[in-house]
């Protein structure tokens, strides 16, 4: 049977170290999909090293945000008629061999999108304390909007289908964060959400986005997101 058209978005600020190991490891994993590196204003040679692993890659000419690479990629998704997405980061965090069961459970239609969940006990994933504490924070606000288990609501390990991709590459979709705000949005307009246990690792190289004084700004932004989420009265549900 053959699979739906299918593409793997992984966007990439100075990931020159880890993104060409990141794309080997999503064609071994899901050799039936497309590929597609954002390469979001680097200024190192992430563009070079995307491009030598034989991905397809956009590059912005500077710095948007990873809400903007990611929607970048739901575009090119939306305009090239993908009927299955998945999100991966291009810091080798993310294990692509679980990419398998976040796209099986869409392609199941058991939910419009997955989020892949980094707190189980087999995950290897070994979070800061101040990580973990957002993580609850925000997952019980989810949770209590939701009705639905949700654990982690932060990950950026996620599959959809092209109902969701119709959302996501709209304006409705935030430009840096989009996390808890993004799932109640979805809830609220009636899609179907699930979460799934996936495996992690440690970064090897590269700083992450949420170094420094980011997580202060992550926090105010998130809790303001929340808010005018819980406010808008849109009415777009699943096609």
């Amino acid at each position: 049977m053959s699979k739906p058209p299918t593409l793997i978005i992984i966007p990439a600020f100075n990931e020159a170290a880890n993104i060409r190991q990141v794309v080997r490891g999503v064609n071994e994993s899901v050799p039936w999909a497309d590929v597609v590196v954002i390469d979001d204003g680097s200024t190192d040679k992430t563009f070079d090293e995307a491009v030598a692993s034989g991905a397809f890659v956009i590059r912005h000419p500077f710095n948007l945000g990873y809400g903007a690479a990611l929607q970048t990629g739901y575009k090119y998704a939306w305009r090239n008629g993908y009927e299955l997405v998945a999100q991966i980061d291009g810091d080798g965090q993310h294990d692509p061999a679980s990419l398998l069961p976040l796209l099986a459970r869409v392609e199941s239609k058991e939910a419009n999108l997955v989020v892949g969940t980094r707190f189980h006990a087999d995950s290897g994933y070994r979070p800061t304390g101040l990580r973990r504490a957002g993580s609850a924070v925000f997952g019980a606000v989810a949770r209590a909007v939701t009705r639905q288990r949700i654990t982690d609501p932060t990950s950026g390990f996620q599959a959809m289908d092209r109902s969701v991709i119709s959302v996501f590459q709209s304006d409705l979709f935030p430009h840096d964060y989009p996390d808890t705000d993004v799932l109640i949005m979805l809830h609220r307009l009636g899609f179907k959400l699930a979460e799934v246990p996936v495996k992690m690792r440690q970064r090897g190289a590269g700083r992450s986005m949420h170094s420094g004084a980011a997580p202060i700004y992550y926090v105010f932004k998130m809790f303001l997101s929340l808010l005018v989420t819980m406010l808008r009265k849109d009415t777009w549900g699943p096609n």
